[in-house]
């Protein structure tokens, strides 16, 4: 009889622990997968960041803001077309859909960061600091790299030169 109260209590206390594990936070589960800052010339006082997030929660997760020591301001920006014009709008989050990803790009979402700290140099580490919605927070680090034309081209389509 000790031991069906002994054994009532580990299962009762191992069922606590695995529910408590997963309350951990949502955004343990979103990890970066790769990304870069765009080089810009030094009299450029802004430039974006590209990045691709992936999330593998159960639920969606969405990302609000961006912190970055490199800049004065990060914006969440989206490349919306009106009239027939491109025009960049700040937006208030993007969300990464569970078992998804989130891809930062310059065709379309990306982080402007704006009035930069200092000129950014190739190479150099951006650090990033994601806040979600949920208040947890990712902290990231992006290498500035010069954006090619084929680089530009890469996400539509591979051209081979023989």
């Amino acid at each position: 009889m000790e031991f069906k109260t002994l054994k009532a209590i580990f299962k009762h206390l191992f069922n606590f622990l695995v529910l408590s594990s997963l309350s951990f936070t949502a955004t343990a589960n979103v990890v970066l997968v790769d990304g870069h800052v765009r080089a810009m010339p030094a009299s450029v006082p802004n430039t974006a960041a590209y990045f691709t997030l992936e999330n593998h929660n159960n639920s969606d997760v969405k990302l609000v803001e961006v912190k970055t020591s490199a800049a004065k301001v990060a914006q969440l920006h989206t490349i919306l077309e009106e009239d027939g014009m491109v025009k960049m709008r700040q937006v208030e989050g993007f969300t990464i859909p569970s078992h998804g990803s989130l891809t930062l790009q310059p065709t379309g979402d990306h982080v402007m960061l704006l009035s930069l700290t200092a000129p950014l140099v190739i190479d150099d580490k951006v650090p990033l600091e994601l806040i979600f919605e949920d208040g947890q927070h990712l902290m990231i680090e992006l290498t500035v790299l010069k954006q090619t034309a084929a680089q530009h081209d890469e996400h539509v389509e591979h051209h081979h030169h023989h």
